[in-house]
């Protein structure tokens, strides 16, 4: 077992809500099944003793109110994942600040009071150009941001963003601010060779044998703590397949989801896990016991 407790996040949406999918739109209403999907999970999230963090679409909180609250019930974190799993860069300043305000208000009504302190954002959409996010989410009192890939892929990415939490900068989302309010907890990636590579969720773990993710994230861990990501509709069976993707797009949505599962299960046993907020306080706590010592 690791000494190293890690973020365990599940991005709880529908799969319709998929970028490679919202980008196509769909010739009929789309049925929902995030309370269906996201059942194994929980099942198993039980079974192993382990507590994480739940970046919700306001859109299934709104629909699915009494799971949220059994989520929440079960000693998980309910953290924000946009109103409508629209990306950063397809909206305004303006359009995040309602999105983050109905989330809110959502919120506080379903959970009985009480706000949101972590965010990420739907297809790691923050970076660059959407950079002017982080001044909003600090105006809405978020404590910590997940959302920064720091590594460049064919939809998203922030090459050379740091790989360890650090308080991000407005100006510039690679930059750590020093006396700034907004954490990032960064997605994990494995360096070898000098090359970022994506390990820790999606399709990546889906796709690599679970001995080399294994041995990445022990590497990974020797330094700082690890996030792993999933979604709940990419691991589970009744997830129907989309016609009209290409070979690669077919891979990212589909690829490895019966094994999915069984992958998660094995981080939960050979890994030490907690909710994001947890995991931050004490990378936060030993950063400033760290910051003590060197002052005495």
């Amino acid at each position: 077992m690791s000494r190293i407790v890690n973020a365990l996040t599940i991005d709880l949406e529908e799969w319709h809500q998929a970028e490679l999918i919202r980008q196509r739109g769909l010739p009929v209403q789309p049925e929902d099944q995030a309370e269906a999907a996201v059942a194994p999970i929980l099942d198993l999230l039980a079974a192993s003793g382990v507590r994480a963090t739940f970046f919700v679409v306001g859109e299934v909180m709104r629909r699915h109110p009494e799971l949220i609250r059994r989520i929440r019930s079960l000693g998980h974190e309910i953290a924000c994942h946009g109103m409508t799993h629209r990306p950063l860069w397809t909206l305004s300043e303006a359009e995040l600040e309602r999105e983050l305000g109905e989330f809110a208000e959502l919120y506080e009504r379903v959970l009985d009071g009480g706000r949101p302190v972590g965010f990420r954002a739907p297809t790691f959409s923050l970076n660059q150009d959407t950079r002017w996010a982080v001044t909003v989410l600090r105006e809405f009192g978020y404590r910590y941001d997940s959302s920064i890939f720091p590594a460049k892929t064919p939809l998203y990415g922030v090459p050379g963003a740091p790989l360890l939490p650090y308080r991000i900068s407005s100006a510039d989302v690679r930059r750590e601010e020093p006396r700034g309010a907004l954490w990032e907890f960064p997605m994990t990636v494995c360096v070898a060779g000098g090359v970022r590579l994506p390990i820790s969720g999606g399709a990546y773990l889906r796709l690599l044998p679970y001995g080399i993710v294994c041995r990445c994230l022990r590497a990974v861990n020797r330094t700082r703590p690890f996030v792993v990501y999933v979604h709940p509709w990419e691991v589970y069976a009744g997830t129907p397949k989309v016609k009209g993707l290409t070979l690669g797009e077919h891979a990212a949505m589909y690829a490895g989801r019966r094994l999915g599962l069984g992958k998660v299960r094995g981080l939960l046993r050979d890994f030490a896990f907690a909710p994001m907020a947890e995991v931050l306080d004490t990378w936060v706590a030993g950063l400033n016991s760290g910051n003590e010592r060197g002052h005495a």
